[in-house]
């Protein structure tokens, strides 16, 4: 099975961290996101991996080498301008059966294997791994009806919401909404794919996850990380 790792971003909310450092190099206990990451996905069964790189990837590219250490296929597909998210699968080739698409800066605990088992089972061109998110509202939330009467008042409600985990998997006919070397973010992506009538699956994880986008997720990565979360 082959993954394509997204990780050309420039991680600008975890500065001045990445100012040196790619974000999926930055070290979560003794061992960078990416390790963590490649490891897990190894586990799985995935033989064949590539990096998207653009922002400090040479760093990347010297860590992680030809795969070697990890007994496993790794390449890279490096950006002359940024593309995106989705917009860098345009520029690779060889996917002769399905994949897999995922930022290099996230922590789950999520079975990849039984994610593109699901995939498969399911037909369809796009399977979204989903999460649910409880948002906090630290304020009194008031219900109004059409004349702006207060029909009802909550105090500090929790919502929920189904949120992208940031991975992904897709047919290789999914390259066909890609044109060569354009820009182009995966929720693009899937709003097209979805108006083109093509089937677009959500896949419901129940167990944990993170996106390190700011100082304090990081942090909270790397105390869930001491406790053997991941």
């Amino acid at each position: 099975m082959r993954a394509i790792i997204l990780a050309g971003g420039q991680g600008r909310r975890l500065r001045p961290y990445t100012t040196i450092l790619p974000k999926p190099l930055m070290p979560v206990g003794e061992k960078p996101i990416l390790e963590i990451v490649v490891s897990q996905l190894c586990r799985a069964g995935f033989t064949h991996l590539t990096f998207a790189v653009g922002y400090l990837g040479g760093l990347i590219q010297a860590y992680f080498g030809r795969g070697e250490r990890f007994g496993i296929e790794v390449d890279y597909s490096f950006e002359e301008a940024p593309l995106g998210t989705a917009g860098p699968l345009s520029l690779l080739d060889g996917f002769g059966s399905d994949f897999l698409v995922m930022n290099g800066d996230l922590l789950t605990d999520v079975d990849y294997r039984t994610l593109m088992c699901f995939h498969k089972e399911r037909g369809a061109i796009c399977t979204v791994s989903m999460y649910r998110k409880l948002v906090p509202i630290s304020l009194g939330v008031l219900q109004l009806n059409d004349t702006d009467n207060v029909v009802g008042y909550t105090e500090k409600p929790t919502l929920q919401y189904p949120v992208s985990m940031g991975i992904y998997c897709f047919r290789p006919e999914v390259l066909k909404y890609l044109p060569r070397n354009q820009h182009c973010d995966l929720p693009e992506l899937v709003l097209r794919l979805i108006a083109a009538g093509e089937k677009v699956q959500a896949y419901r994880h129940e167990g944990r996850w993170l996106d390190i986008g700011r100082p304090e997720d990081y942090e909270l990565a790397v105390a869930e990380f001491e406790k053997g979360a991941f």
